[in-house]
């Protein structure tokens, strides 16, 4: 039978290895797995299986999460991690999109679970974690959904990771066991993990990235996975520079802020945290493109040179730069152990060397199906493989992002955001008649929202006044970052919004009324630009 990351964990309960730091403590494996199986226990109440019940859960990172995590598998359940920094409407479209049958949260975050579970008339189980104990707060349905014997087998479907793609709403990713045992796998053997390692975590556990790359690959090594509830550039840098961290993982927008730290910490801390940061055997970044100069400037603070690489959450890692060898700023280097990939026209068929085509992938640790979607499961697969609607080329052996097929596709500080879902969003305030939003290159974000507005008649909008209103409704990371009205957005002889002409009026000088002034209905030229201030990191 194939190993999964449960049946895996049992290999390092009977040591004293240390599985998760948190701000609370030090946590070895036996005990992780103990309050596992309590968990488990708690959800199945007496019953055999939980049947594939979906399993939604807000919990920070911590050792809370990592044990609701494999509590929920161990039981026979889905799991489906909630996004801490989403609002109540977006956290309740994932609960009521996935049919959640039980609803995990902590004491603290309670009230903001249980206000977005309220928007759903479905019965559920809603419990609060402490300690690894679950208390039951209210139940309108039973938690166990068929009678069958409790397995984590590699076919079982294991979790649903939401994502945004161009139909708008996000889609559940389901993966099953196997597919996470795969992608896991993959990356230890690239990567070269091992038991002595200590991986620093300060990604959000609702994303592949910190899930699979960091915590996963760091427990199937019997790692140790250090947590911090949320980023913070002095506390990292005080643990990247410790000598105890060997393994880091992060987006560019983290990297951006780390090194503004570091240029304005005086002399002696930038000489102190730059000899601290060498000891780190491996430094990665991902989930977004990484713009050259922080790349350069990085190597310059920490003499790493990061290893970029590609992937997505309907197939974990496909692409990566060397552990050992040339690593090539721009690249996301060759295929992943046990990953097929390829290049295709539109037609379906292989490109010619040196010609660009849309990435492609292969392998068991591809995704399975999107939930409860099957014509977007269809239309996402050719001749089976998947299609990533990422275009690419080879250049000497090495792949080369060109770019998304779709400009609804945004991605800024690691997240992959659909343009147009925020549309949807916006189009429902009361000053803005119709919409576009697009992503406009920037050192810091890779790209940023921006959105281009045609108001009603006599309506303002400043970005003072669409940033609250953004807040209660979508997550910090969609909210716009500049407002632009026009009297018309630019539009195809088939009424078509043309988006490289919307992205065009972020990327050049306007005329107008100047920076954080109001963008009125009655703009002209190209359109009146209102920049927000800066957002929290992701």
């Amino acid at each position: 039978m194939t190993e999964t990351l449960v049946s895996r964990l049992e290999s390092w309960c009977a040591t004293d290895l240390p599985a998760v730091v948190d701000r609370r403590s030090s946590w070895t494996y036996a005990t992780l797995a103990a309050r596992s199986r309590r968990i488990a226990a708690h959800l199945l109440d007496g019953a055999p299986d939980l049947g594939d019940a979906r399993v939604a859960f807000f919990i920070p990172p911590g050792l809370d999460y990592v044990a609701v995590l494999l509590g929920i598998w161990r039981a026979g359940g889905i799991a489906v991690p909630l996004a801490i920094a989403h609002p109540p409407a977006e956290l309740a479209f994932v609960i009521e999109d996935c049919g959640a049958s039980i609803v995990i949260s902590t004491p603290e975050t309670a009230h903001i679970v249980a206000s977005a579970a309220a928007v759903s008339p479905s019965p559920r189980s809603f419990f609060v974690v402490r300690d690894g104990k679950l208390k039951l707060l209210s139940r309108t349905s039973s938690t166990a959904q068929h009678a069958r014997e409790r397995s984590e087998s590699a076919a079982r479907r294991a979790m649903i990771l939401y994502t945004s793609g161009t139909t708008g709403k996000p889609k559940g990713v389901v993966t099953t066991h196997g597919n996470i045992a795969a992608q896991i796998q993959s990356l230890v053997s690239a990567w070269d993990w091992r038991a002595e390692d200590r991986t620093l975590l300060v990604l959000p556990l609702h994303h592949v990235h910190g899930i699979i790359n960091v915590l996963g690959c760091a427990l199937w090594s019997g790692a140790t996975c250090e947590t911090f509830p949320r980023f913070d550039a002095e506390s990292v840098w005080e643990r990247l520079s410790s000598g105890e961290i060997s393994v880091f993982t992060a987006v560019p927008t983290i990297y951006y802020r780390l090194i503004a730290s570091w240029d304005a910490a005086s002399e002696d801390e930038r000489r102190r945290r730059s000899e601290g940061v060498r000891a780190i055997r491996l430094m990665m970044s991902g989930s977004a493109a990484l713009p050259l100069r922080t790349l350069e400037r990085w190597r310059e603070i920490s003499s790493h040179v990061l290893l970029e690489r590609y992937g997505m959450t309907e197939i974990g890692m496909a692409l990566a730069n060397p552990l050992r060898g040339v690593r090539r700023p721009g690249f996301v280097g060759q295929p992943l152990p046990g990953v097929d990939v390829r290049l295709a026209g539109e037609n379906g068929d292989p490109v010619p060397a040196g010609t660009p085509g849309e990435l492609e992938i292969r392998g068991a640790g591809v995704f399975g199906e999107y939930w409860r979607r099957p014509d977007a499961t269809r239309e996402a697969f050719r001749d089976g493989w998947f299609r990533t609607g990422d275009v690419a080329v080879v250049e000497d052996g090495a792949y080369r992002l060109l770019g998304r097929t779709s400009i609804d596709i945004i991605k800024s500080g690691g997240h992959k955001i659909s343009a147009l879902e925020i549309e949807d969003v916006l189009r429902e305030h009361p000053a803005i008649a119709e919409c576009a939003v697009v992503g406009v290159e920037d050192d810091e974000w890779g790209q940023r929202v921006c959105v281009a507005v045609e108001l009603r008649p006599a309506e303002q909008l400043t970005m003072a006044d669409l940033e609250p209103w953004a807040r209660a409704r979508l997550a910090p990371y969609k909210i716009p970052r500049e407002v632009v009205a026009v009297p018309a957005l630019p539009r195809n002889a088939m009424g078509k919004v043309v988006k490289p002409d919307v992205a065009v009026l972020f990327q050049s000088k306007v005329s107008g009324p100047g920076e954080g002034q109001r963008a009125e209905g009655k703009g002209k030229g190209k359109g009146e630009r209102a920049k927000g201030r800066s957002l929290p990191p992701p």
